[in-house]
């Protein structure tokens, strides 16, 4: 009997243990805001304050906590707007020469987040524009994207993007930092902006003269038809009817700090 009942005391007392040991588990687990860390990312180098802690989170990461953070695509796109604005700045100020190669620097695998090195272009062309083929002028797709691609990726492509990446070229859309809540209005607005400062319409010849963006992505835009449609919403022309289009030279002069609030 009196074994019985000892028995007995251990199974009770190693039950509430057991019980007791995940509340706590719960409690340490920290969950990280990466939207708020790509803001915070673009504010520090704006204001100057080192950013090597925040890129030790990036990098430290893993797929799976930085998939399941980021669950729609306006909180992809402003996380991954952020971010490749955010390396552009950071390894151009330091290594500025590395513009004289751009080639290079952009298909260069150099930063470091989620436990991968991935380059400007695949976070571009392949998270940004959902595994487009970078030669592909935005018409033909990747057709065998790696897992780091297919669970970050955007579940639908927007061309205003196009008018938010910053390269660190002069002719290159200024930086704002961009928010899951707010983004939608910050793509309209700087689109707007870009089109209206970047653009020249002609109205005796009907020639519009745009930025060569359209050009190397028309496919994201749909086509000619497409970027004169875009052209009149932004009121940069006043309708479609006869009007051509003229692709401009791209100012590839390096311009870095260049920042803009939205």
């Amino acid at each position: 009997m009196r074994i019985n009942l000892l028995a007995l005391s251990l199974v009770l007392l190693f039950s509430c243990c057991k019980v007791k040991e995940a509340p706590l588990g719960k409690q340490t687990a920290t969950t990280t805001d990466f939207n708020e860390l790509s803001e915070t990312f673009l504010s520090n180098i704006k204001n100057g304050t080192d950013t090597k802690s925040i890129q030790e989170k990036l990098a430290n990461t893993s797929l799976e906590e930085l998939e399941n953070a980021l669950t729609t695509d306006a909180q992809r796109y402003a996380f991954w707007v952020n971010i490749y604005n955010a390396y552009i700045q950071v390894i151009l100020q330091e290594h500025p020469e590395y513009y004289d190669d751009r080639r290079d620097f952009f298909s260069r695998e150099q930063i470091d987040i989620a436990g991968e090195t991935v380059s400007f272009a695949k976070i571009e062309h392949g998270i940004i524009r959902k595994s487009q083929w970078e030669l592909g002028l935005g018409y033909f797709r990747k057709w065998f994207p790696d897992k780091f691609e297919r669970k970050l990726r955007v579940k639908k492509r927007d061309y205003r993007i196009h008018f938010a990446l910053n390269c660190g070229a002069k002719d290159c859309p200024p930086v704002a930092i961009y928010t899951p809540k707010r983004i939608d209005g910050q793509l309209n607005k700087g689109s707007e902006m870009y089109l209206k400062r970047t653009s020249d319409y002609n109205s005796e010849t009907k020639v519009a003269s745009v930025t060569s963006l359209f050009s190397w992505f028309r496919g994201d835009f749909g086509g000619k038809s497409g970027a004169k449609k875009i052209l009149e919403e932004y009121d940069v022309i006043p309708d479609t009817k006869g009007v051509d289009l003229k692709y401009k030279n791209y100012n590839w002069t390096l311009d870095l700090n260049n920042f803009i609030d939205l």
